[in-house]
């Protein structure tokens, strides 16, 4: 990973006094700096990047001296360590200020920790729990709307899915008879950060045809809120946060109580963006993943099916194959695709000398993709995640010995982050992706139609055109042989 010297002994995170080694700066073009390869295909750049040129190296965005950290305890360093030299900065704050405001993601400081613990109750483990029903619900209706032999697009599918989950449990059902403004306002966030414009890069003030659209759609959404918001105030929200039956009832709660006034809707457009866009390109990439696995999509089924007519979601949060699926599609296409942070002083990363203030892109995408960490990286293999026991099942666990180290790093795998800031909806996705999985191949058996899946970068990794399937309806309650002809292509 490029040069590993390490400070002397003591802190190793601030650099030795005179010390000027920079990390490598493989150059680019005079202003544009690296924007036209970005533009190309910065997904590729960072594994390229990476690859070329070891965990820490340095870009250039139109002048913006910028970072790109793929080294695993740097990134450990960055996230958990050292967490308090770092913040989330300006860039990301002048890219996303529009659209996030001062609500949780941006935040800093005291006003980050006020908002997390307000915001936090709504996703404790009973909480979250308490929402399995509706998830499993409404993965029984899309199933149900699935017609046997037809074909299905997975994002668009996944998407609603995702947008009918986050209504009834996050955000309230009165958000139903707003889909269309968070339609719109959804698909002028993908023009407005989709990494192939190189103008994506320039400030959101530049009055370009793009992000007129998305301010005006923008502002649609959040008046949305806004009323939303006046109601739940109208109605009489609890008196403790932690009372409150959904999210937007426990951002109201915490408002009245003082803790986040002015940053309410701010918060409810994070959430319902995130809510909806990341678990549904989770859901999309995982389900399209054992399509094309029909083996481990068997394997996955026979789990599932063996629970009986009626199993609880607890029962389908416990299944080790299905999770492993999960993680695995996680793995090879991580929704969030970079993590953004500065240093407010000088530090050490990877051996190397970073000033403060620099933009340091974290990216999940080329870490989880990276041969040092993953044998086969780029293929999906979710058996790696699952250890037999002496009785011949499987648990879930991580296959830790890595391929060239003995041992992979924690941070070889973080799709939602890592640290104090990792993502408050972790466990909310991650049962929400389980469920609806298991909820749907108790029903169907898929085919992928679509034959190689393109993703793009735009404010998450996207799929690049429809995800196309082909469905068949399946007995659900059917022992389900993974070597008969039900479960083969």
């Amino acid at each position: 990973m490029g040069d590993t010297t390490r400070p002397p002994e003591g802190d190793t995170t601030r650099p030795p006094e005179g010390d000027t080694t920079r990390p490598p700066d493989p150059g680019g073009l005079p202003v544009l700096g690296n924007v036209h390869e970005l533009a190309s295909d910065a997904l590729g750049f960072y594994e390229r990047r990476s690859a070329e040129h070891g965990g820490v190296v340095r870009y250039d965005v139109f002048g913006t001296e910028s970072y790109l950290v793929t080294d695993p305890e740097a990134i450990g360093q960055i996230l958990v360590a050292d967490h308090d030299r770092f913040v989330k900065g300006e860039m990301p704050r002048e890219q996303l200020g529009g659209l996030l405001g001062d609500g949780l993601f941006l935040a800093e400081g005291e006003a980050w920790r006020e908002q997390r613990t307000a915001i936090r109750s709504a996703f404790f483990r009973e909480r979250v729990a308490a929402h399995g029903d509706a998830m499993v619900e409404r993965a029984r209706e899309t199933a149900a709307s699935w017609e046997d032999g037809g074909v299905v697009d997975l994002h668009a599918a996944a998407t609603e899915y995702a947008f009918a989950v986050l209504a009834e449990s996050l955000l309230g059902s009165d958000i139903e008879r707003e889909r269309e403004t968070v339609r719109a306002a959804a698909e002028a966030i993908t023009d407005r950060f989709d990494m192939r414009r190189p103008t994506s890069f320039l400030p959101e003030w530049l009055p370009t045809p793009t992000n007129r659209r998305y301010r005006r759609r923008l502002d649609a959404l959040r008046e949305t809120i806004r009323d939303l918001v006046a109601e739940r105030r109208a109605a009489g929200p609890p008196a403790d946060p932690g009372a409150a039956d959904d999210l937007l009832g426990t951002l109201v709660a915490a408002a009245e109580l003082g803790a986040l006034d002015d940053e309410l809707v701010d918060n409810a457009v994070t959430f319902l963006f995130a809510g909806h866009e990341t678990s549904a390109l989770g859901l999309t990439y995982a389900l399209y993943c054992l399509a094309d696995a029909p083996e481990f999509q068997a394997r996955v089924h026979a789990e599932v099916a063996s629970l009986g007519a009626d199993p609880t979601p607890a029962d389908l949060r416990e299944c080790p194959t299905l999770t492993a699926a999960v993680d695995e599609a996680l793995r090879l296409y991580p929704p969030v695709h970079s993590f953004f942070r500065e240093p407010t002083e000088p530090v050490s990363l990877g051996g190397y000398r970073v000033p403060a203030g620099v933009v340091l892109t974290l990216s999940p995408w080329a870490v989880h993709r990276d041969g040092r960490w993953w044998d086969d990286p780029e293929t999906y293999r979710p058996e790696r995640w699952l250890r037999e026991t002496e009785d011949g099942g499987v648990v879930h666990g991580d296959d830790r010995p890595g391929p060239a180290t003995g041992e992979r790093p924690e941070h070889a795998y973080f799709p939602f982050g890592g640290g104090p800031r990792h993502c408050v909806g972790m466990r909310f996705a991650r049962q929400e992706l389980r469920l609806a999985i298991g909820t749907l191949l108790r029903r169907v058996r898929l085919e992928p139609v679509t034959a190689e899946l393109s993703v793009q970068a735009s404010a998450n990794a996207r799929p690049d055109g429809p995800v196309r399937v082909r469905v068949h309806a399946r007995d659900e309650w059917s022992s389900c042989d993974p070597d008969g002809p039900s479960d083969t292509r």
